[in-house]
Order: C-alpha cells, then sequence, then structure tokens
C-alpha cells in the first residue's frame, strides 16, 4: 500500500537521502542551508532542522511525492516525529542537488581555494606569491578535482599535491618587525591586525609603536604597500629572517 501524498508541486529537487532499515527516507531541503549545516560540527537543534527543509515532511520518495510512513519511522528512527527524523537524516544522509547548483559551488569552493593559496604561499624560485590566475591555471593543467561538499580549508593540503605536478610551490608565513610613528600608530592598529597575528609589541615613550607580526607570505607585499600609503613612506618595516 502506498504512503500518503504531498502536493507535488511544491517538491524541489534538492533532497538529503538515508537508506536505513531497508528504507529511504528522503527530505526536502534549501541547498545553501543544507550544505553549510553539513559542513558544522556537533548537534543539531530543532531549529537548525526547521531552517535547512523547504517543507517539514520526511518523505519515502519525494519526487513522487510520497510520504514516509510513520510505522517505519518509528522502527527504524525510534519515533515518527518528522523534525526529530530530519535530524538523522540531515546529520546521516547524503545531499542530493542539482547540477546547476553542484556547479555553483564547486566553482565557489574553486575560488576560495584559489584565494586561500595564493595569500599563503609563495614561489620558492622568486619569494613572491603566485598571481591567482597563474594558480586558477595551474588547477586546469593539474586536474584539480574540487569538492563541491568538503570546506576549502579541509581539502587544500590535497590540492597542494596536484598542483605541486605543475607548480612550484611552498606554504610560508613571514615574520616582520615594523615600527609606524606616533601620529598614525593607533590609527593604524587595526590595518595590522587584519593582516598579521601580532607576537610582540610595545610602546615607545615618543608614542611610536613597534611590533613583531607574523601573517602569510602571499599577504607581504599588500601589507607593507598599504602601511606605506597610509604613513607617506614613514612606516619602518623589516623581514624576519629565519
Amino acid at each position: 500500500m502506498k504512503g500518503p501524498t504531498f502536493d507535488q508541486e511544491r517538491i524541489h529537487v534538492n533532497l538529503c537521502s538515508l537508506k536505513k532499515g531497508g528504507e529511504t527516507f528522503e527530505l526536502v531541503v534549501d541547498p545553501d542551508k543544507a550544505v553549510e549545516l553539513k559542513e558544522r560540527q556537533g548537534d543539531l537543534s530543532i531549529e537548525d532542522v526547521r531552517e535547512v527543509l523547504r517543507a517539514e515532511k520526511v518523505f519515502s520518495d519525494a519526487k513522487k511525492g510520497l510520504l514516509a510512513s510513520e510505522t517505519h519511522m518509528r522502527e527504524v528512527f525510534g519515533t515518527s516525529d518528522p523534525l526529530e527524523v530530519a535530524k538523522v537524516i540531515l546529520k546521516e544522509g547524503n545531499l542530493q542537488i542539482t547540477q546547476q547548483f553542484r556547479d555553483r559551488l564547486r566553482e565557489e569552493k574553486k575560488k576560495r581555494l584559489v584565494h586561500l593559496i595564493h595569500i599563503n604561499s609563495i614561489d620558492p624560485r622568486t619569494g613572491n606569491p603566485h598571481p591567482e590566475k597563474r594558480i586558477e591555471l595551474a588547477f586546469e593543467e593539474a586536474r584539480v578535482r574540487v569538492d563541491e561538499f568538503r570546506k576549502a580549508e579541509d581539502q587544500i593540503q590535497d590540492v597542494l599535491k596536484k598542483l605541486r605536478e605543475v607548480l612550484p610551490i611552498r606554504f610560508e608565513r613571514s615574520t616582520l618587525t615594523i615600527h609606524l610613528p606616533s601620529d598614525v600608530a593607533p590609527k593604524l592598529y587595526s590595518t595590522v591586525q587584519h593582516y598579521a597575528t601580532i607576537v610582540k609589541e610595545e610602546w615607545l615613550n615618543d608614542g611610536s609603536w613597534r611590533a613583531v607580526v607574523e601573517l602569510p607570505a602571499g599577504l607581504r607585499v599588500d601589507f607593507i604597500e598599504e602601511l606605506n600609503s597610509k604613513t607617506q613612506g614613514r612606516a619602518q618595516v623589516e623581514l624576519v629572517e629565519k
């Protein structure tokens, strides 16, 4: 006997599906919020679940509008409450999203990876960061596969392994000593914090500020240029050799 149906006109093609206890259970989800939830760690609240669902229903076949049997849900999940069941499906299930959304998500992850590599790495032959366009080209040359469902930070080491087949690249952080004049030091403190981690700092008797900072090597040139621009070239910046 078929289960009850749900208005098929409202069924969205982006799903989260779980096969459990010999049955298939599906949710109709907002793809952006579902991916965001999948990337998070920890337990899900009912409010988290409500944010993701397009409809507070559990389906046996969402595309046909067939609702899951309450009896089957109780047997498999110990409850027929759709929100409690949905928590398990979202945690353990697989996202089934449209190709259009998948392509968009993959492109966003690729851009994030390119940016992270640009600001955190250098060309060991020159000591300078690779331009983002060169990194993008290396993605194509090395046939890098971007996983749209993994955080960019979680897959960056796998990506680097492939990129190094076609592009000399090294992750590196730079340590700098900086000295800012008293009339601009307070205003530029937040600028320094935006780019770098302050390792050591000292306010001198004349009101000037001296510090040792660390930052991704790829940001070093931009950081120094911004300090020089905002101090009319009066910022003193030196690279600490390792």
